[in-house]
């Protein structure tokens, strides 16, 4: 009897789970369609925005979290480890030594600089660690694989996103400008668009604006610099498994998220064993949609309430990480001569 009881209680969460995922896939699948509109802004942008406007609106009930809840943590770890097959390792060779002193440089000022301001605004903890991220690596897959490392609430994860777009979007009217004022050859800015765009989209958008060449170079420098999420998000695990027991070094397992192994076999796949186009594209769809639905998931989740009281130091720590990279960036073109 009492068996039978706790198979009743069951059901409903069950159900509930199953309504919340496919709450999340219905408003995904809506966002991708909108984003075929909207190019610039891209399906995961729309979908968290989505997420955010209708919880404004009416948060979700009780029944529809555990489903929520799924989508924006597990779907948003297999996301971040079928990224990996988006990753060519040869691709990072193909971005030449002559760019690896201005994407390492900028790499390192623009964490460096999150640390710095981040002290100075007094923005701390997790919401300080995805703007970094986001600004130094590559938007919102950086954000999506830091996330879960440090255990982000939905709020920061969202206030981050929403930062690093803004400053997606002014890039691409932004920087051909710059590149003109400057007289950059393609593959200059290229390398510029490369290492101080954060989201791949924005990359592609600006760097193509400026002619074909520039766009391509861009493309690879940007996926190379894409690479370095896994460092990042394994000493971001070692920081918070030192925390969590001490001085004893955590164990390898909890050290290494699954889905970071995930991420770093399928980029050695297709490394040595290249899939068919056919089915690199769909992987490359795949992964799009499944991010699509966890940053819903994300926006369902967020209080907007929270966002507001956060004030506006983590958007001004967003642009000055921004105004870093893009100085730091120029600077070290023109100081190794690769402009």
């Amino acid at each position: 009897m009492s068996g039978s009881g706790l198979h009743r209680r069951r059901e409903p969460g069950l159900g509930g789970a199953i309504e919340g995922m496919a709450l999340c896939a219905a408003i995904a699948m809506l966002a991708t369609g909108a984003a075929r509109v909207a190019t610039l802004t891209g399906a995961p942008v729309i979908g968290l925005l989505a997420g955010m406007a209708i919880s404004v609106v009416r948060r979700p009930t009780a029944r529809l979290q555990p489903g929520i809840t799924f989508c924006s943590r597990r779907v948003l770890q297999l996301a971040v480890a079928l990224l990996g097959a988006q990753l060519d390792i040869s691709q990072g060779l193909a971005a030449g030594v002559a760019s690896l002193p201005v994407l390492l440089g900028t790499l390192a000022i623009a964490l460096l600089a999150t640390v710095l301001l981040g002290r100075l605004l007094h923005v701390g903890g997790n919401l300080r660690t995805l703007i970094g991220a986001g600004t130094a690596i590559c938007g919102a897959s950086a954000i999506a694989a830091v996330a879960p490392v440090v255990d982000a609430a939905a709020a920061d994860v969202a206030y981050a996103l929403t930062t690093v777009f803004v400053f997606n979007a002014a890039a691409v009217m932004i920087f051909p400008v710059i590149g003109h004022a400057l007289t950059m050859s393609q593959q200059s800015f290229g390398l510029f668009a490369g290492t101080a765009i954060n989201d791949t989209s924005s990359v592609v958008a600006t760097g193509f604006l400026y002619g074909t060449a520039a766009g391509q170079h861009a493309i690879v420098v940007k996926l190379t610099r894409t690479l370095f999420i896994v460092p990042l998000c394994l000493g971001l695990a070692l920081q918070r498994g030192r925390r969590g027991a001490g001085r004893q070094l955590p164990s390898i397992g909890h050290l290494v998220p699954w889905y970071l192994v995930g991420f770093l076999a399928l980029s050695a796949l297709v490394s040595f064993a290249p899939p068919p186009a056919g089915v690199r594209s769909g992987l490359s769809n795949a992964t799009l949609f499944l991010i699509t639905v966890a940053l819903v998931a994300i926006g369902l989740s967020t209080d907007v309430g929270a966002l507001r009281r956060r004030g506006a130091k983590p958007f001004y720590l967003g642009a000055l990480l921004w105004a870093t990279l893009i100085a730091a960036s120029l600077a070290l073109a023109a100081v190794t001569g690769s402009r």
